[in-house]
């Protein structure tokens, strides 16, 4: 297996201890992973979400496919990004309870599932 690029939105920044955050687009931070053989983490990096639900430029999932990644895991989305993402040929899937790291052994053992519904409310869980 190759590298993986994974981005996960969380609401904090302490590496694989890092909690997600419950909502995508109000994510404060945005990790992103380089996952390797066995679910192995090569880098790991810590991305401010600048976008317009922070006062800045953008949507979050355009952000987000500007850094190529291979899939994003997440709580849940609205059904305009979920389709974004879905034309960027991103991998959407749901997150389990935990932190990065238990996010991080889910993907290597292909245990997440595809999201494949957005939400309407603000909060995902």
């Amino acid at each position: 297996m190759s590298l993986k690029r994974v981005v996960i939105p969380t609401s904090d920044k302490n590496g694989l201890d890092a909690v997600p955050s419950e909502h995508f687009g109000r994510a404060p931070y945005f990790a992103v992973l380089e996952i390797g053989e066995k679910g192995s983490v090569s880098n790991i990096e810590f991305i401010q979400n600048t976008s317009e639900h922070f006062g800045g430029k953008g949507l979050p999932p355009d952000r987000i496919i500007s850094l190529k990644p291979d899939a994003l895991i997440t709580y849940g989305m609205g059904p305009r990004a979920l389709a974004r993402f879905q034309e960027a040929r991103v991998a959407v899937l749901k997150a389990d309870d935990g932190k990065l790291v238990e996010l991080v052994h889910g993907f290597s053992n292909n245990d997440l599932e595809e999201l494949t519904e957005g939400c309407q409310e603000a909060k995902h869980r």
